[in-house]
């Protein structure tokens, strides 16, 4: 257990895991991405909406760098186990999020879609199929947009959600009224922090009140078994008995 304290994984429902690659892996990767936005860092007139999405569906140069990092991939065998998960060198959905503007109405606690459907759909269900990770590609403080993070609100979902599999709008209310109590943390850090966040930590976006746009990956990580009580991993261990 070298890189991922496994204890508060299981309590906190994630941990952070800092510089999985040298910062200057994660500059490269934010200069990569304003280059695909065509947008600038030198420009703030161009800066007129809140988020802008970006996906990264093929490892390219240092999006791969990061995925393929030995820090982060030992990391994730010491939380969802050897052979639990499936490699990928994709960092997948990116939102960008700018400050000076009015912020996007997508700030509400939930839970990400995390079982697959027959028909090709996701849903949110108690027994889910990926775990997520936060990939920051540039600093994010207390006031640049970091994703708000509810401790302990894991084992809150999996009790609301029960044996359902619901439409992702109709489990956030339900995870957000469960959790309401929790405590909450800040998904903040240099670029190249990555934090490891059970499938079931309820969370959310945040109002960006600083200067620097924000840069961040929501990376899934498909898992080779579902997530159930009763596992010999963390993300088992996590939702109890």
């Amino acid at each position: 257990m070298d890189d991922v304290n496994i204890e508060r994984f299981i309590a906190d429902g994630f941990a952070k895991l800092e510089a999985v690659v040298p910062r200057e892996v994660g500059d490269a990767a934010r200069a990569l991405v304003w280059q695909r936005i065509g947008l600038s860092p030198d420009d703030p007139s161009g800066w007129r909406r809140p988020v802008v999405w970006f996906a990264d569906l093929t490892g390219e140069g240092p999006f791969g760098e990061l995925m393929t990092s030995p820090r982060l991939r030992r990391a994730l065998d010491e939380v969802a186990g050897p052979g639990g998960w499936v490699p990928s060198g994709a960092l997948g959905n990116m939102p960008v999020r700018f400050p000076g503007v009015a912020p996007a109405d997508d700030r509400g606690w939930h839970v990400d879609a995390s079982l697959g459907r027959p028909d090709g759909s996701w849903a949110v269900s108690a027994r889910p199929e990926t775990m997520l990770l936060l990939v920051l590609l540039s600093e994010v403080g207390d006031d640049d947009a970091p994703t708000r993070l509810r401790v302990g609100s894991h084992r809150d979902a999996a009790q609301a959600l029960g044996e359902r599999v619901l439409d992702p709008f109709e489990a956030g209310p339900l995870v957000d009224a469960a959790s309401a109590d929790r405590p909450v943390a800040y998904a903040t850090g240099l670029p190249g922090d990555v934090y490891l966040v059970h499938p079931l930590t309820v969370h959310a976006a945040d109002v960006h009140r600083g200067t620097r746009p924000r840069f961040m990956a929501q990376t899934p990580v498909f898992l080779t078994t579902p997530v159930a009580p009763g596992g010999g991993n963390a993300l088992a261990r996590a939702m109890g008995d």
